[in-house]
């Protein structure tokens, strides 16, 4: 029986939405450990930016815009990544964004951009990226779902429906892969404190957020950092070969108790 080759230590990571919240917490954590890192996503100043910091502190790492609703932009981004980096060991696609409100008053186009965002664009990195991951026999693809996945929320919009259709999609993905020596993982974050929906207006959030809690969603205010969403995917990627963590979810913990005695 083929044994499994340890994975190296040096390990290129593309990672798709890093220019805030958990794509940019991810590439720091990463580079702390050494792994160069490609920053990706359309506010390719906030990738700059962070590229020099992580630079400064030792890190290595690369900036270019990316737009993953884009096929070429994907495809150019990865080209000029794997020349700077070197051949791609671990994708993470986390770009995309969420917008607020009724199924059936959202405009289609609206709709089907965040379908295009949150699932095509996983799919453009996929099958770009794999490739070569298949032909080196290893590799790590990290797809960051969401708990609306299995819990769909109403008044997420198209979001949703896009974050199931990704995890769907991943475990399809698994199930092709078993025994290429590539892994197909989800990170599912519970509530997360992100700039994701932060446009949003409060005549938006107040009604929405009843209905959260209407229908059970909203059991205590804490919320996740992006920094402990990284902390899983390192442990994902981090998993030793021949060790799969298939799905993991990350909730807040909640507020303790008071003593009642």
């Amino acid at each position: 029986m083929p044994r499994f080759e340890p994975s190296p230590e040096r390990r290129p990571a593309l990672i798709a939405g890093a220019s805030s919240g958990i794509g940019a917490a991810t590439a720091v954590a990463l580079a702390a450990l050494g792994h160069p890192v490609a920053l990706g996503a359309r506010r390719v100043d906030k990738c700059q930016e962070l590229a020099e910091k992580i630079q400064a502190d030792g890190g290595t790492a690369f900036a270019a815009r990316l737009d993953v609703t884009d096929t070429a932009s994907v495809d150019e981004f990865a080209v000029a990544a794997e020349a700077a980096l070197g051949p791609t060991e671990i994708l993470v696609s986390g770009a995309g964004d969420i917008e607020f409100g009724p199924i059936h008053a959202m405009d289609p186009d609206r709709f089907m951009h965040q379908i295009g965002v949150h699932l095509g664009g996983a799919h453009r990195l996929v099958h770009r990226v794999l490739p070569g991951m298949l032909a080196r026999q290893r590799g790590d693809v990290v797809l960051i779902g969401s708990d609306c996945a299995p819990e769909p929320r109403p008044l997420t919009g198209a979001y949703s429906a896009a974050k199931a259709g990704l995890e769907a999609m991943a475990m399809q993905l698994r199930m092709e892969l078993e025994g290429s020596g590539v892994r197909a993982s989800v990170v599912r974050p519970g509530p997360t404190l992100t700039g994701m929906g932060m446009n949003s207006t409060p005549e938006v959030l107040g009604p929405m957020l009843t209905a959260w809690k209407d229908w059970g969603f909203a059991r205590h205010p804490y919320m996740l950092r992006a920094e402990d969403l990284a902390a899983a995917i390192v442990a994902v990627v981090s998993a030793p070969r021949g060790a799969h963590l298939v799905l993991v979810e990350v909730q807040p913990e909640a507020p303790l108790r008071e003593d009642e005695s």
